[in-house]
């Protein structure tokens, strides 16, 4: 882990305290960047077709026509 002095909105960082119930600004900070680092992870696994329950999701006609 590295120490950074960075300069850091407050409205900011109180809302996103707020909003990942986090107490502290490190505790925010931290959690925000985690929430950053693993959000490519979390799309990937909503567009995976067989996360949602049915092999016939995988089929791109069955999902072109489930667009529509």
């Amino acid at each position: 882990m590295s120490r950074t002095v960075i300069d850091i909105d407050d409205e900011k960082l109180d809302a996103a305290a707020r909003e990942l119930g986090t107490k502290t600004k490190v505790e925010t900070v931290n959690a925000a960047l985690a929430f950053v680092a693993e959000r490519r992870r979390r799309a990937e696994v909503f567009d995976d077709p067989l996360v949602w329950g049915s092999p016939d999701l995988a089929d791109p006609e069955i999902r072109a026509s489930a667009r529509r």
